[in-house]
């Protein structure tokens, strides 16, 4: 076994993300926008540290609705700067309302933030950087990839001699089905 898998198995924190929702196929716009703020807020920092800190985000971005989170002002970014359970970055913060305000943009236009992803499957993992960066912020190279792999849209979620590859698999993630 391999990287994650072996980092997280039956790990208090990373063990119960490994095990049910690490590479499992999303199509709830509030889990994704969960995912992608997490995989942002992680850039400089250890995904155990994100996952420590998990409730208090879900908690400061009002459940991850991205509607809410799109409407959030001066106030909002005063409040977050000031909430030491989350991770405190003007980017990172700036990046969460504003790509909370592109979220509801794509419901518009393709009736949910999972419908927007689908639309554009399949793409190579370059093709979705240059994609994710033209439509979001604060989303390079990495933050993409972690995420995308995170929601079953990318393969490398699970070594292949982990348990959770097959019970993955299982549920064909869009990966596995290219098209």
């Amino acid at each position: 076994m391999s990287g994650y898998c072996r980092v997280a198995i039956g790990h208090p924190v990373h063990g119960p993300y490994h095990d049910d929702e690490h590479g499992f196929p999303v199509d709830d716009d509030r889990v994704l926008f969960e995912r992608l703020i997490l995989e942002i807020n992680q850039a400089g920092l250890s995904w155990l540290t994100v996952l420590q800190k998990r409730e208090a985000f879900r908690k400061a971005y009002s459940g991850f609705d991205p509607a809410k989170v799109a409407r959030y002002d001066d106030k909002d970014r005063v409040r977050l700067m000031a909430d030491a359970g989350i991770i405190r970055n003007r980017l990172k913060i700036g990046a969460a309302i504003h790509n909370a305000q592109v979220v509801l943009d794509l419901r518009k236009s393709h009736g949910s933030f999972a419908a927007w992803i689908a639309a554009q499957h399949p793409l190579t993992k370059e093709a979705w950087v240059k994609l994710f960066r033209k439509t979001f912020r604060f989303t390079g190279g990495e933050i993409v990839g972690e995420f995308l792999m995170s929601i079953g849209y990318l393969p490398g979620a699970h070594a292949e001699d982990c348990p959770i590859y097959r019970k993955t698999l299982k549920l064909k993630p869009a990966w596995k089905t290219r098209g």
